[in-house]
This record gives structure tokens, C-alpha cells and sequence, in this order.
């Protein structure tokens, strides 16, 4: 008996669904075609263009923090690699060497506390304020959907009413309808009247609060950098006092089409003599151990362990996406007319028969609308990847849901 009460309910839940999203196309229909009058409200759709604006300009100031983290971190590990090189060329017993390999780690210290600063104090607070506009959206979206319930039951109570033959019983059913849907539409209408214009002003606010840290941490660390190359400095100074004897400088080589001054050709030494002034050629390999550089050779081009591994990782990331994107055709035991897969990001609470109830990492199977018409700008249609699997009955689960609450997977 309870199967079959189960069942009646499904069968009731299609039956109301199917029913309403006629009910909402024919309404849309007519009032584009100007045999409906439609509910307008200029001051709400100014709000909801702020809305749009503030979201759009939200989530590029999102992208372009993250894509300036990840520049820090690149130059954190080039930072790295370069103070590395230092401590490995910097020879034991040369002065200010335990000086230098405390500067450099000092230099890692601080460009990471940096890195995590910017995270806590800028990425974390704009994760938070986007955090509140898929719910506020997906509201909106209800509210134009309960609107044309609500058009379309005043027009319905309203041709009743001026019919030539009326039917008291259906005029009065009318009209407990047209309430019901009136007082959905003005709880929604009222809630939203008061939070969209209460979130654009609170822009301002947040943009002072995040450029300002942003900018203030910069500063700091600059500060911080500052002494911190003036000590390198300083040592590679002491250095050079001590070691001045035995500075280097590069002699210009002369190319085959430019004589010297004078059409002189340089004298090369004596055999077994040293040039007065060393050479120091750029492009030769290093030298062997025990013996004299082979000779001069082209510099090999750097290999890819040379880059910060944030670069090398975002690289490899990016192939490894292309290639793999390229694959997955031909998949079978998919719903008809499947066109991508989502995960849900966020739990979203159906408040109507025909939505989805969703729970954050829900696997939704995105398939078209059966008809174009019945599709709300923001809202997609598909069955959850656990229900396809089970019941592999498109009438029994699927639904609608918002696009701002999922992220795209496949």
C-alpha cells in the first residue's frame, strides 16, 4: 500500500508540474503578443541591473586577485631559486657567508607571510561577499516565475468574471487561487525590495576596505624587501673590500667586421703567459673539475626545472586539461539529449515541485528544456547523476535548478 501511495504522489508531482509550466508558456505567449497585460515594476528592474553590475564587477575582481596571487607566489619561488643560487656560489670561507644565507631565509619568510596576508585579508573577505549572490539570484529568478503565476491567475479570475455565463463555484476557486498566488509573489517581491538596494550600497564599503589592504600589505613588504637587499647589500660589499684584488671586469669581444681603433688586430699573449686583463667569456660551459673550460660553447636554453614551480605546475595543468577535454565522446548510459555535467557548489533548498533539491557535490545531468519557451534566464534543467543511475526515469526526476549554485566538471 505504501508503494502505491508513493507512486500516486510522483504521478500527482508530474501531473502538477507539467500543468504549470503550461500554464506559464501560455501566459508568456500571450503577453508578448499583447493580448496580456504583464506586472511591471521599473523601480525592481533598476535594482536588478545593479544587482547584474555588481555581481559581474564582484567576480572579475575575484579572478583578477586570484591571478595577482598567483603571480606572488610565482615570484616567491623565482625569489627562491635566485637566493639559492647565491648561497650555492658563495664559497665557504669567504666572508659574511652565514650573513647572506640568513638574508636569503628571512627573504622567504617574508615573501610568504605576504602570500598568506593577501589570502586572509583580501581573497577570504571576496570569497564572502560573492559568497551572497547565487541565493539573491536564484531568488530573483523565482520572483519573475511567481510573477507570471500570479499574472496568470489574475487574467484567469478576470475572464471568469466577464464571461457572459458564469460559474460562481469556478470564480470562486479563481479567486482562492489569484490570492494564493498574489501572497507568494509580495513576500518575495517585499523581501527582495529591501535587500538589492541594501547590497549595492554596500559596494562602496568594500571596495575602500579591500584595495586598502591590499595596499597597505604591499607597502609593508616593500618596506620589509627594502632592508632587507640593503643587508645583501652591504655583505656583497664587505666582500668586495676584502677580495679587491681579485675583481673581474668583462672585456668587450671584438667582432671579425670591427678592427680595434688604429686597424690594429689584437696581439694575442705569449705561449704560456697570462693576458694582462682575464676574459671572462659569457657562453663557455663551466668548467670541469681539475681542469681548464673545453672552449667556448652556445648557452643551452633553459630547462623547464628552471621556472618556478607555480609556473610549471599551471603549464602542465593546462595540457593535461586540453588533452583531457578532448576525450569523453561516445558515452553511453546517459540521459537523452545529455549536454554537460555540473556539480552543485552550494545546498539549494527546492521551493517548488518542479525543482531539484540539491546538496553541495551533487553531480547534476544537464539536459535541454522540452520546450525553449519554459526556460528562466539563470535556470538549467537536468536529473541528478545518483537518480539517473537508479531509476534511469527522466518523468520521475528531473527538474530544474539554478546555474549560479553548480560550476561546470564535464
Amino acid at each position: 500500500m505504501a508503494e502505491m501511495g508513493s507512486k500516486g504522489v510522483t504521478a500527482g508531482k508530474i501531473a502538477s508540474n507539467v500543468q504549470k509550466k503550461l500554464t506559464r508558456a501560455q501566459e508568456k505567449v500571450l503577453q508578448k503578443l499583447g493580448k496580456a497585460d504583464e506586472t511591471k515594476d521599473e523601480q525592481f528592474e533598476q535594482c536588478v541591473q545593479n544587482f547584474n553590475k555588481q555581481l559581474t564587477e564582484g567576480t572579475r575582481l575575484q579572478k583578477d586577485l586570484r591571478t595577482y596571487l598567483a603571480s606572488v607566489k610565482a615570484m616567491h619561488e623565482a625569489s627562491k631559486k635566485l637566493s639559492e643560487c647565491l648561497q650555492e656560489v658563495y664559497e665557504p670561507e669567504w666572508p659574511g657567508r652565514d650573513e647572506a644565507n640568513k638574508i636569503a631565509e628571512n627573504n622567504d619568510l617574508l615573501w610568504m607571510d605576504y602570500h598568506q596576508k593577501l589570502v586572509d585579508q583580501a581573497l577570504l573577505t571576496m570569497d564572502t561577499y560573492l559568497g551572497q549572490f547565487p541565493d539573491i539570484k536564484s531568488r530573483i529568478a523565482k520572483r519573475g516565475r511567481k510573477l507570471v503565476d500570479y499574472d496568470s491567475a489574475r487574467h484567469h479570475y478576470e475572464s471568469l468574471q466577464t464571461a457572459k455565463k458564469k460559474d460562481e463555484a469556478k470564480i470562486a476557486k479563481a479567486e482562492e487561487e489569484l490570492i494564493k498566488a498574489q501572497k507568494v509573489f509580495e513576500e518575495m517581491n517585499v523581501d527582495l525590495q529591501e535587500e538589492l538596494p541594501s547590497l549595492w550600497n554596500s559596494r562602496v564599503g568594500f571596495y575602500v576596505n579591500t584595495f586598502q589592504s591590499i595596499a597597505g600589505l604591499e607597502e609593508n613588504f616593500h618596506k620589509e624587501m627594502s632592508k632587507l637587499n640593503q643587508n645583501l647589500n652591504d655583505v656583497l660589499v664587505s666582500l668586495e673590500k676584502q677580495h679587491g684584488s681579485n675583481t673581474f671586469t668583462v672585456k668587450a669581444q671584438p667582432s671579425d667586421s670591427a678592427p680595434e681603433k688604429g686597424n690594429k688586430s689584437p696581439s694575442p699573449p705569449p705561449d704560456g703567459s697570462p693576458a694582462a686583463t682575464p676574459e671572462i667569456r659569457v657562453n663557455h660551459e663551466p668548467e670541469p673539475a681539475g681542469g681548464a673550460s673545453p672552449g667556448a660553447t652556445i648557452p643551452k636554453s633553459p630547462s623547464q626545472s628552471s621556472l618556478p614551480a607555480v609556473v610549471v605546475e599551471t603549464f602542465s595543468a593546462t595540457v593535461n586539461g586540453a588533452v583531457e577535454g578532448s576525450s569523453g565522446t561516445g558515452r553511453l548510459d546517459l540521459p537523452p539529449g545529455f549536454m554537460f555535467k555540473v556539480q552543485a557548489q552550494h545546498d539549494y533548498t527546492a521551493t517548488d515541485t518542479d525543482e531539484l533539491q540539491l546538496k553541495a557535490g551533487d553531480v547534476v545531468l544537464v539536459i535541454p528544456f522540452q520546450n525553449p519557451e519554459e526556460q528562466d534566464e539563470g535556470w538549467l534543467m537536468g536529473v541528478k547523476e545518483s537518480d539517473w543511475n537508479q531509476h534511469k526515469d527522466l518523468e520521475k526526476c528531473r527538474g530544474v535548478f539554478p546555474e549560479n549554485f553548480t560550476e561546470r566538471v564535464q
